[in-house]
């Protein structure tokens, strides 16, 4: 009212700008001023809600517009948790997320019920299906830990499994009830509901992947490829609800269904991170604050009392179930508050609980007004329930996250420190390839800070004029853009010189090079001429770890990527390093690492996987002269990865000559990548030599937790 008189506005605005302008400027100054009181940004988008919401400030109504975009944003939060989650690790603690998932569904039920028949003076089904609702949660805290970077933490991998058995089990009790109030169960209900869930789970693992296989195969456009996963997420978001279930679900299976078709290092991911965390995760927090009513909580004592029940036993019940979780799998004190701010916050499966719930009439009182399965008090109680677990739930996973993420940079920091520097170089002379070298290349390369992108394009003596510098340019350009929208930054290279060959090994030699990675067109082989001019120029030049790159197809629509090695690889000085880059692969495309090896190789394969789960199979090879019966194991949309050898060296073998016509006439229907390893000798390159493994930690440094790998590589040169 005030507001109105002063700025003659009449309140709540309709004005469409004016309400979307006040959002974005909410959504912009409600961290910058809360982080100064260490306040999590999440709960100063709930609090800014409440002021300007109906019972509030009444600035604006939560009308269809809100409701739409907060729907958008809670959808995006449930795809984008089952988007990033690692399934090599989903899959290695499934066990653990289904005890924490039991704990964090059972205990608030029998709390739940417990305090509903004797605390609360409810019926059994209202106390079961209030129970449920302390059971569900909703991973709105989750924004925090992805911010942070520690998505891969096994607490919080466990936290989403295990929201998602107690959403779907918590869902499943509101169904039964609302059933048992309305009709009958009969047997027909639960093979009907039982089976609609089952096809719907079903129909999205599976048939979602082939959609997004062939779309992405088919469409490069970053507009249609955004449109494309938004509308997918709707999708199963829709399918979810048509079978009965809560469309939270049906997003999160989207993103488990989409996880290894959109790269975590890719242009794509960060597009979805981005919109998401910038507008609809935020639209959706300020939507729940509007929901709250505060006055309901200092006018009526019924409600206060069920919204203190109702916080008290939800809190309590998520404590123990995460601090049961801690004491089951040994987890330290910050893991068990990430598990706890992950699992306590209420928000959508809660709200559809308590809606659904206050809309069933059981009866009529003695006035002619309807009985509610769940009463005002109840709904009220919720709103305060849901501000009131969102709060802890903040400020516990803040803290968490934070200490997991500090103590992570520290021992990042303690890590001994050398004079290399991971330096990788994209030498390009095609505008076609360039997104796909690009893409190979930030899949490839290592998290650490010192790690460099380089993209080079050498104009020739001969061909020095202005038609020449502005398409090396544009081609230039084109990949420093690729770069850039997946968070890395590009260093552009032109240069001059009397021919490629001389102009990219005076690059490695300059700029101190580790990594090169060339790409062949297409829709073209690896012609004689060429790897004839990469045997006797590059490669004799250039000791580094060199990738040759024909994309056949988008790296993220890759299903397995097939590695051939020859007997003796592991003898080879850069051995570590082209592992390192094949493990990088298989960890941000969550593509499968088929290895095709010796037992001696393969040993040193089992345990790399040991350190750093990734779906991984194992095959015996070694007859090289037989190389053809690849053409059989290779199947379509996958990616043939060859380890070669220049010659004279421990892993080389005759049949490597016949490589390049191999691929021509066998495999032209699939990507491959040549891999040169660093060897022995080349170019003298840094003097390496075998009888100094130390030479190879800078290699080493760009894999995680591999203080064991290092001792081992250590013992193995020792006994050479």
């Amino acid at each position: 009212m005030i507001l109105s008189k002063i700025f003659g506005l009449n309140l709540p605005l309709e004005d469409p700008i004016l309400i979307f302008t006040m959002i974005l400027f909410i959504i912009l100054f409600s961290p910058i001023l809360l982080n100064k009181i260490r306040i999590p940004h999440l709960i100063g988008l709930i609090i800014a809600g409440v002021m300007i919401g109906p019972y509030g400030l009444n600035l604006m109504a939560r009308d269809s517009s809100i409701v739409l975009f907060g729907t958008v944003g809670l959808l995006y939060i449930m795809f984008v948790a089952g988007l990033e989650i690692d399934l090599a690790d989903f899959r290695k603690t499934l066990w653990k997320s289904i005890v924490f998932g039991a704990y964090t569904f059972i205990i608030p039920m029998v709390l739940g019920t417990v305090s509903g028949l004797y605390l609360l003076d409810f019926g059994w089904n209202t106390s079961i299906l209030l129970a449920s609702m302390f059971a569900s949660n909703t991973l709105i805290t989750y924004p925090i830990v992805s911010k942070l970077g520690i998505t891969k933490n096994k607490a919080v991998t466990i936290s989403i499994g295990g929201t998602l058995i107690t959403t779907v089990l918590a869902l499943l009790v509101l169904a039964v009830i609302v059933r048992m109030e309305t009709g009958e169960i009969s047997q027909t209900f639960w093979w009907g509901l039982s089976g609609s869930i089952l096809a719907f789970v079903l129909f999205i693992l599976f048939v979602f992947p082939i959609i997004g296989r062939w779309f992405f195969k088919r469409f490069d456009d970053n507009v249609s490829q955004y449109i494309f996963v938004l509308g997918m997420v709707f999708l199963g978001a829709f399918l979810a609800q048509v079978v009965g279930i809560e469309g939270i679900v049906g997003a999160f299976l989207a993103g488990l269904a989409l996880n290894r078709l959109i790269p975590k290092t890719s242009p794509l991911m960060n597009r979805i991170e981005f919109v998401g965390n910038a507008l609809f995760i935020p639209f959706f927090l300020i939507g729940v604050g509007m929901l709250i009513n505060y006055r309901a909580f200092v006018s009526d004592w019924e409600t206060i009392k069920v919204a203190i029940v109702m916080s008290v036993v939800a809190t309590l019940s998520k404590f123990l179930a995460a601090w049961l979780t801690q004491k089951s799998f040994r987890y330290s004190a910050d893991q068990r508050r990430l598990i706890f701010g992950l699992s306590n916050a209420q928000a959508a499966s809660t709200l559809a609980a308590v809606l659904v719930g206050y809309n069933v009439i059981i009866g009529q009182d003695a006035s002619g007004e309807p009985i509610r399965l769940l009463n005002d008090a109840v709904l009220n109680g919720t709103i305060l329930m849901i501000l009131v677990t969102c709060t802890i739930a903040s400020f516990v996973t803040q803290k968490g996250a934070q200490n997991i993420a500090r103590s992570e940079e520290v021992e990042e920091d303690e890590k001994p420190k050398n004079e290399f520097d991971e330096r990788i170089l994209i030498p390009l002379s095609n505008e076609r390839n360039v997104e796909e070298l690009i893409n190979l290349s930030t899949t490839v390369k290592s998290k650490s800070k010192s790690s460099k992108l380089i993209a080079l394009n050498v104009i020739t003596s001969g061909h020095v004029n202005e038609t020449a510098e502005k398409i090396a340019n544009k081609i230039i350009d084109k990949a420093v853009v690729t770069a850039s929208a997946t968070d890395n930054q590009l260093t552009p290279l032109l240069r001059y010189d009397l021919n490629i060959v001389n102009g990219i090994s005076n690059v490695v030699k300059e700029q101190k090079i580790t990594d090169l990675i060339i790409g062949l067109h297409e829709k073209k082989g690896i012609s004689d001429s060429f790897f004839g001019m990469l045997t006797e120029g590059i490669l004799t030049k250039c000791n580094t770890t060199t990738m040759i790159y024909k994309p056949f197809q988008p790296l993220a629509t890759i299903k397995r990527h097939v590695v051939v090695i020859p007997p003796n690889a592991e003898k080879e000085i850069g051995f570590f390093s082209w592992l390192v880059r094949v493990w990088n692969m298989g960890l941000n495309t969550g593509a499968k690492l088929v290895f095709y090896a010796s037992e001696e190789t393969t040993a040193f394969l089992k345990h790399m996987q040991e350190e750093r789960a990734v779906e991984v199979e194992f095959n015996h090879f070694t007859d090289w002269d037989d190389f053809l019966v690849f053409s059989r194991y290779v199947q379509d949309d996958d990616n043939l990865l060859i380890v070669m050898s220049r010659r004279t060296h421990p892993s080389y073998h005759d049949a490597m000559v016949k490589i390049p016509s191999y691929l021509n006439k066998y495999f032209e229907q699939n990507s491959y990548i040549l891999v040169f390893p660093m060897q022995l000798g080349v170019a003298d390159y840094h003097l390496i030599n075998m009888r100094n493994p130390s030479m190879m930690e800078p290699f080493m440094e760009h894999v995680e937790h591999l203080d064991d790998f290092r001792k081992m590589i250590g013992q193995f040169f020792k006994k050479k």
